[in-house]
């Protein structure tokens, strides 16, 4: 079994080549020659006010932004910001008077977003060497926090919402697009749909992602979007009968996006 450590090794691996190369290949997936790439947002992004294409390497799941309710002159954190897509838009919600912070575990994704920041001139943003467990962050100090198809990674997701709690003020909120599932996947199936859609990698029951939220003492917890991911047939059917296949396509199982949000 895979430590933690090792764990984060992989993904911080995976997220560094992603750097280097400049550009995602659907939803935090490796680009192995076994992938099949897959954009789970399409274009919505594009619409969204303030998107930067240069920070947008394609490795959401959703967008919190939209569902964020993010004010002037909040402090907004970002978590796994790689190259910043999130952390702009946030930006130009916030104000000259607010602030936006990035943590992001990767090297070269910080390179890469501080890249972005000086060629685009942000004033109000900045980014940080960090992981989501250990966040270098102040107590009681963020309006509001943001992340985006990266929870679904961290080992250890008790530690995680307790971060976010933490460096929450009193009456702030989360915002989390995340991956989760629903029902008893076959752990084969689960593999599979890792390689055609690699954030699927860590999910977690959402029944069992909602229990930390509220067990870490998050109120007011609301899925305020849920999206089916979806898998072929000739990928289901080698797993599943057709009795199964009914059920996985009318979602009563399956891999989910959600966009999550909870107050402190």
């Amino acid at each position: 079994m895979n430590t933690n450590q090792e764990v984060k090794n992989v993904v911080k691996d995976k997220y560094a080549s992603i750097a280097v190369k400049e550009s995602g290949c659907g939803c935090s997936c490796g680009c192995g020659s076994q992938q099949v790439e897959v954009n789970m947002i399409g274009d919505e992004y594009k619409n969204v006010d303030g998107h930067i294409e240069e920070a947008d390497l394609g490795l959401g799941c959703g967008i919190p932004t939209v569902f964020a309710d993010i004010k002037l002159n909040d402090i907004v954190l970002d978590l796994g910001s790689g190259a910043g897509n999130d952390v702009f838009i946030a930006s130009k919600l916030v104000g000259p008077l607010g602030k936006v912070i990035g943590v992001d575990m990767t090297n070269e994704m910080i390179e890469k977003a501080n890249y972005n920041k000086a060629k685009l001139n942000f004033s109000n943003v900045e980014f940080r060497l960090g992981e989501i467990e250990y966040l270098p962050i102040e107590d009681n100090s963020i309006d509001v926090v943001l992340s985006n198809c990266v929870l679904n990674l961290v080992p250890d997701k008790n530690k995680a919402f307790s971060e976010i709690y933490r460096t929450l003020k009193t009456n702030g909120h989360f915002c989390i697009s995340d991956i989760v599932t629903k029902g008893n996947l076959p752990e084969k199936l689960k593999k599979s749909a890792e390689m055609y859609a690699g954030c699927v990698s860590g999910a977690i029951q959402q029944s069992d992602y909602l229990q930390i939220i509220q067990q870490t003492g998050f109120e007011n917890v609301e899925i305020k979007k849920s999206k089916v991911i979806e898998l072929p047939d000739n990928l289901l059917s080698e797993y599943l009968n057709e009795a199964e296949i009914k059920a996985f396509r009318e979602n009563e199982i399956g891999v989910f996006s959600i966009t999550v949000q909870a107050k402190k």
